[in-house]
């Protein structure tokens, strides 16, 4: 057992669904899989016990649906919150904002690529948040009805402007990467400074500050 590897519960109300998580994720280095749960009750019993690094939950599940297990483990008023990835077919935009307000920092389709799965887990063990891109640039383009200040000044750089809009449109790193033609330890470097200069603590409040803005060019 890998003591730095990152601890992760599975929650899922379906063997094959488990099994294939399992499968993708105990093929990373440095992640392991810790415990499964069928239902919503003996995840947040097991989480409790076992207290891993990440919990992927399913919405839909017997017992607790996952937007309860959800606040029980990482929601206002838990003395010590646990990281959550929220795993479904449905991606209503109801659930989306339920899940994130009772603190999720990850949110993903069944459909989604394994390589966004497995950055979803890396993401939130670091303390990060990722949506998958489907969810995120419908949820957040509400946002772009508000009308921007013209007169507030931007604290990007130009370089900078641009790794903000390609998360607002839910671009990986690895995707900016390509398409600016540059290292993946300059974007993050990029993230890094933008996270700072606009006070937000992850990609998702990255992404809400550029749609909030207008400035995000329609794709």
């Amino acid at each position: 057992m890998n003591a730095a590897a990152i601890r992760v519960l599975i929650a899922d109300d379906q063997e094959l669904v488990r099994m294939g998580f399992r499968l993708i994720l105990g093929a990373q280095p440095g992640i392991e899989v810790i415990g499964e749960a069928a239902d919503g009750a003996a995840c947040v019993e097991l989480a409790r016990r076992l207290r891993p690094d990440v919990c992927l939950v399913d919405i839909r599940m017997p017992k607790l649906d996952g937007l309860d297990v959800t606040r029980a483990l990482a929601g206002p008023g838990v003395h010590t919150p646990m990281r959550v990835v929220v795993i479904t077919t449905f991606d209503q935009d109801d659930y989306v904002h339920t899940a994130l307000r009772n603190g999720a920092c990850g949110f993903l389709l069944k459909d989604a690529p394994p390589s966004l799965l497995i950055e979803a887990v890396r993401a939130a063990a670091r303390g990060d948040a990722l949506v998958s891109p489907a969810v995120t640039v419908r949820l957040l383009k509400e946002l772009s009805s508000t009308r921007p200040d013209p007169d507030a000044a931007c604290p990007l750089t130009e370089r900078e402007l641009d790794v903000a809009r390609l998360v607002a449109v839910g671009r990986t790193n690895q995707e900016i990467c390509d398409q600016l033609v540059v290292s993946l330890s300059t974007v993050k470097t990029h993230l890094a400074n933008i996270q700072q200069k606009i006070d937000a603590r992850n990609r998702v409040e990255i992404a809400a500050w550029a749609w909030e803005r207008g400035m995000v060019r329609e794709r």
